[in-house]
């Protein structure tokens, strides 16, 4: 079973920064790809970043392109969504997912919230 806990969410002005993180409880995080969602009040859940087990492919929901940076540490059982130029419409709940077919975990989430 694997255990998903982020950490790093906060209230933060517009044009501002953070960074969040999502520490695994599991040896086999490698074997996983990892991936950042949120959902706002009202809306639907959604795909923020999404990276492979390797590090070697990454994608970016268009909203977020430029602005935010998934990262792994494969060492760390930890991966990071860093985040820039926040916007008002970036407020949102964050979730960390694992997943490796057919096995698919979620965190708790962590509350960002984007206003001046």
């Amino acid at each position: 079973q694997v255990q998903l806990v982020e950490s790093g969410g906060d209230l933060v002005q517009p044009g501002g920064s953070l960074r969040l993180s999502c520490a695994a409880s599991t040896f086999i995080f490698r074997s996983y790809a990892m991936s950042w969602y949120r959902q706002a009040p009202g809306k639907e859940r959604e795909l923020v970043a999404r990276i492979s087990s390797t590090g070697g492919w990454i994608n970016y929901a268009d909203s977020v392109k430029g602005r935010f940076t998934i990262s792994r540490d494969n060492a760390k059982n930890t991966v990071y969504l860093q985040m820039n130029s926040l916007k008002p419409e970036d407020t949102a709940v964050y979730y960390c997912n694992a997943r490796s077919s057919p096995y698919d975990y979620w965190g708790q989430g962590t509350q960002v919230t984007v206003s001046s």
